[in-house]
């Protein structure tokens, strides 16, 4: 079983358990996904899967791709993904990932890229503290000291200093899995996932 599926988050929503408490959760739409090429231990030296999601217009496809393609069969995609398996030589091209797959799973990491925040000051990227706002301080929002004078005279790297935020891979561990709609291909997930509405996530079983 491939235990990666591709899918689009939806937005967020509530839905209430067995016990009648409300849960927040985000919608996926996931898969289903086509396996459009395997590899194995013998041509390649390891064991995985390319699974492909999302619909893209013939003409929008490049020739190399479109080869690709044809090749095995199947119908363009807009996103393809490796996923490692144990044995390769148990999938062919034009296999399904569906959401059935996850119908036992309790648990899953959820992979995203965050949504971009731009140039952010440090107090807004890494949570500093604000100087005193009082008595002429004049150190309200400002990053304070960066390095020492005479050792080792320089700024050391990774330095938290302001500086671009967001928009940067993401993985969510351990979220549940609420439920698992067959018929629309949805997964419910609580709590938040990486990325704004529409955008591409990788859902993993943990």
């Amino acid at each position: 079983m491939v235990s990666t599926i591709l899918g689009r988050k939806i937005g967020m929503t509530q839905v209430w358990d067995d016990d009648d408490n409300v849960v927040p959760v985000t919608v996926i739409q996931a898969g289903p996904c086509t396996v459009s090429q395997v590899k194995t231990k013998e041509t390649d030296g390891y064991d995985a899967v390319q699974i492909g999601f999302g619909d893209i217009k013939a003409k929008k496809v490049n020739k190399p791709m479109a080869g690709h393609f044809a090749k095995a069969g199947v119908e363009p995609v807009r996103y393809l993904r490796e996923v490692r398996v144990e044995d390769g030589s148990e999938y062919k091209p034009g296999d399904q990932v569906t959401v059935a797959d996850f119908a036992e799973v309790k648990a899953v990491d959820v992979t995203g890229t965050s949504k971009g925040k731009g140039f952010q000051g440090t107090i807004k990227r890494w949570n500093f503290s604000r100087g005193p706002m009082t008595h002429g301080s004049r150190n309200q929002r400002k990053p304070g000291s960066i390095g020492q004078c005479a050792y080792p005279a320089r700024v050391r790297k990774g330095l938290h200093m302001a500086g671009h935020m967001g928009d940067e891979r993401v993985t969510v561990k351990n979220l549940k899995l609420v439920r698992v709609d067959t018929d629309q291909n949805l997964l419910l997930v609580k709590g938040a996932v990486p990325g704004c509405k529409n955008a591409l996530v990788q859902v993993r079983m943990a």
